[in-house]
């Protein structure tokens, strides 16, 4: 899941799943210049600045030393030269805090030292290889971060700036990257970013945010960093600040939460009505960790309110086969909306019900139960297959009923390939199991094919990179050479989106198939051709389907937290992950399975 157009109360804009906000080419025009104003100040500064010190006398090893000492503030621009590493800590860091607050004891004393993750294991020289491709494209995408905008939450690339959720920023692209960077065991770009979350991150802000949104990324990525940090405190610390402010949004009649809370308030936000199914059942997770670390049951308790719900509605056939509408309304618990789709707004509350039941040692099988009765509802009403090739799909049923599939499928569809292989097997390899018959065999099968179809989105276009959307040929008298898919102007772009590579990620460490490291490398050196920038980081594209592609300034937090980490889990041993320890959320943020304490 991602996020949605909304336009806040600060006039910021966030992006929507299913909408695609184009930037004002006038306004890419006028930072463009404003930049190269900004280069050649500062180039025409440099230049004076030699010529005074050559004056003087000064010599290159003095003006080195000069240079090195003098703190640079580059958290928020770029600096007028490469810099091919960026530093541990950012010069002149400090520089804002209160004198009392420098003197105080460094809370790096306090830092445990993170467990290191293991490496590749297998004497495979081209797995190697591969995995140090993917990390070194990690510290690329986040040099361009670092030099651009350090700080902010979100990033611009093309612009070399960024913006913030709120003001002062609430850490979302670091915090979303900090597993990742413990994952890859990149110790230099984890100490800045564990530095600004220690010194910088408050989320006392008088703005208001998207309660699922901040649950996966936020809270989801401070709680994995606790763990895979070696239990490191500042991030529990964070963490149960942050669920304490999102938990106005849960009061509600219905139990289902607002779509939006006020940070500094901790009140709902209650002008964004309806709420997406797939947001208010997408933050069971998180809310549950939170409560088994603390101790406090109100975290979780308030996210089971939601489960509880949803059941009702189930059991009481508000569902079409336990296939839930994308709409729900907080105020009275009631759909809002009778369409279904597995894409946007309705995602994640699949996913989570199967990953609820393995989070807590499978000790809550109801929740088994719901996702088995709704993978039967996929199977009855969603699956279809296009000509002439037959490929498997998840379509949508634009009225709720039965019998007339609307043959549309996003890419956010494709987590269901991995899905379907996670609840055949619950995390075990194909290798260490008795062979799968009756619903797990469907289900893994269905896994693979509607993997495969996901891969041919992305082999069909001419870069190699599917589309945000593909709707499949129903026509059974379409000729052999027919198309089996066709992608609409509007629908022709790619945000470095994780879903396929998930479903590849999970398929090949639950099948052992080699077919599926193949497919992710060949996705990867797509995005290396095609979305690297040279001076750092990546960019979206506007149109998969003419090569050369043109670049849309975004490069979401998804990138680093999720298509990057699921790349190197591909090309990573077994136990980087075990997936018998560990559930990943819908934001890829590994969370420990524990047997539950209440």
């Amino acid at each position: 899941m991602l996020p949605t157009h909304r336009t806040m109360r600060n006039g910021q804009i966030s992006y929507d799943d299913d909408k695609y906000n184009k930037y004002d080419r006038t306004e890419l025009k006028k930072s463009l210049l404003k930049h190269r104003r900004l280069s050649c100040t500062i180039v025409f500064a440099l230049l004076l600045t030699c010529l005074c010190l050559t004056y003087y006398g000064y010599n290159s090893t003095r003006l080195q030393s000069a240079i090195e000492d003098q703190p640079i503030d580059i958290a928020y621009k770029r600096p007028s030269t490469i810099v091919e590493e960026p530093p541990s800590v950012l010069p002149g860091y400090k520089d804002e805090i209160p004198e009392q607050e420098i003197n105080e004891p460094s809370i790096e004393d306090k830092v445990p030292e993170p467990e290191k993750t293991p490496s590749i294991i297998e004497d495979d020289s081209q797995t190697i290889y591969r995995q140090n491709r993917i990390v070194e494209a990690f510290k690329h995408a986040w040099k361009g971060y670092v030099m651009d905008a350090f700080g902010k939450d979100e990033y611009q690339p093309l612009t070399h700036n960024g913006h913030d959720w709120a003001p002062g920023g609430l850490g979302l692209m670091i915090v979303d990257s900090l597993d990742t960077m413990l994952l890859m065991n990149l110790t230099e770009e984890y100490a800045q970013g564990r530095e600004w979350v220690a010194t910088k991150l408050s989320f006392d802000k008088n703005q208001d945010v998207n309660l699922f949104e901040t649950t996966i990324r936020i809270l989801g990525g401070l709680l994995s960093a606790y763990d895979l940090s070696n239990k490191d405190p500042i991030y529990l610390e964070k963490a149960t600040d942050l669920g304490n402010r999102l938990m106005g949004a849960f009061k509600t009649e219905s139990g289902v939460p607002y779509a939006s809370v006020t940070l500094s308030t901790g009140l709902a936000y209650k002008y964004h009505v309806p709420s997406s199914t797939a947001e208010v059942t997408t933050i069971q997770l998180e809310f549950k960790y939170l409560s088994y670390l603390t101790g406090d049951p109100k975290y979780r308790l308030a996210a089971e309110r939601v489960m509880q719900h949803m059941d009702k509605l189930v059991q009481q056939g508000d569902t079409t086969d336990g296939l839930v509408p994308i709409l729900i309304n907080p105020l009275d618990g009631t759909f809002a909306t009778s369409e279904i789709r597995l894409g946007s707004r309705g995602d994640s509350y699949y996913e989570y019900l199967l990953k609820q039941y393995l989070q807590t040692s499978k000790t809550e099988p109801h929740y088994r139960e719901m996702y088995d009765y709704a993978v039967d509802g996929i199977q009855k009403n969603l699956l279809a297959r296009s000509y002439p090739n037959h490929l498997l799909y998840i379509g949508e049923l634009l009225n709720g009923k039965p019998g007339n599939i609307h043959p549309k499928m996003d890419h956010l569809v494709c987590f269901m390939g991995g899905s379907y292989a996670l609840g055949a097997t619950e995390g075990v390899a194909l290798a260490d199991l008795p062979p799968l018959t009756g619903r797990n065999k469907r289900d893994l099968e269905t896994g693979r094919e509607i993997t495969q179809t996901c891969y041919e989105m992305y082999s069909m276009t001419a870069t190699g990179l599917a589309s945000e959307i593909v709707y499949f040929n129903d026509d059974e008298n379409t000729e052999p050479n027919g198309a089996d898919m066709a992608i609409h102007f509007q629908d022709r772009h790619n945000l470095l989106r994780p879903e396929a590579l998930e479903s590849i990620f999970l398929m090949w460490r639950l099948t052992g198939e080699e077919k599926y490291r193949e497919w992710g490398w060949k996705i990867f050196e797509a995005f290396e051709e095609h979305a690297k920038l040279p001076m750092g980081g990546y960019a979206a594209l506007k149109d998969v389907t003419k090569v050369p592609a043109t670049k849309e300034n975004r490069m979401d937090t998804f990138f680093l937290a999720e298509t990057l980490k699921y790349l190197y889990l591909l090309f990573s041993p077994d136990d980087v992950v075990p997936l018998d320890k560990y559930v990943l959320n819908t934001e890829a943020h590994p969370l420990p399975i524990f047997t539950p304490n209440w």
